[in-house]
């Protein structure tokens, strides 16, 4: 399909259409992208500073985590079209009949499953990536310090968005796998438990830890780096 590499106005004219994909999931997974690299952004402008020169080897391997989330949510926007077509498709499928219900509720059981796996994944993916990008806060260039702070809001943004897919598929199933899927949302179940308000509520903490942050840092240290309280005022957040 190829929405990953759509140019940005092509993406955004076919999302506000009546087509059934991209929707909701795969734009969560295009932010969670945007994010991801814009922490992937305060690793580049700190590698080769001598005053970052002590965590250089670190960011470089952050950095090398972030290419790879990068390319994964970019999938995911694909792999979201893949797997919300079916369901569209089963959404309209007759139930005049007994035999049309019995075969409507067959398909649609596997086709929620399946377009509940790749929100999950998004979730997963920005999950990590906020890890990443509290790293980068904490060691990165102070210069972007916002920009890990725009990148973690993004991630946290893509998560949240891509729970309320996960939220409106679940809604939808029948008994056992409804519960079946319930089962994986409880905290302390794997990667899965982040779907759950544990996960939720701990997500919302670590983004809201890189903004504290990033609150910090320019506080102390951002006058220094080139900031004033003017906004108008600030001319260029790259280091020379």
């Amino acid at each position: 399909m190829g929405f990953s590499t759509t140019p940005c106005n092509e993406f955004v004219e076919v999302l506000a259409s009546k087509a059934p994909v991209p929707g909701g999931g795969g734009a969560s997974a295009l932010v969670g992208a945007i994010g991801t690299a814009l922490g992937n952004m305060v690793g580049s402008l700190t590698v080769g500073k001598k005053k970052y020169a002590d965590v250089e080897a670190e960011i470089m391997e952050l950095k090398g985590k972030c290419d790879i989330l990068q390319k994964e949510l970019l999938e995911l926007v694909e792999k979201d079209a893949i797997v919300f077509e079916p369901l569209s498709r089963a959404y309209g499928m007759p139930k005049n009949t007994e035999e049309e219900k019995a075969k409507k509720a067959q398909v649609m059981e596997k086709v929620l499953k399946d377009a509940c796996s790749v929100p999950m994944e998004i979730m997963e993916k920005c999950c990590e990536a906020i890890d990443l990008i509290e790293i980068f806060a904490q060691k990165g260039s102070v210069i972007a310090i916002s920009d890990a702070g725009v990148g973690a809001a993004f991630c946290k943004a893509a998560l949240e968005g891509a729970s309320l897919n996960v939220y409106i598929n679940t809604k939808s199933m029948a008994g056992s796998l409804l519960q079946k899927s319930r089962s994986n949302f409880r905290p302390g179940n794997g990667k899965t438990s982040l779907g759950g308000e544990y996960g939720q509520t701990a997500i919302r903490k670590r983004s809201d830890k890189v903004s504290e942050r990033e609150n910090q840092r320019t506080g102390s240290e951002g006058k220094r780096a080139g900031y004033d309280s003017d906004p108008g005022s600030y001319s260029c957040r790259r280091e020379t």
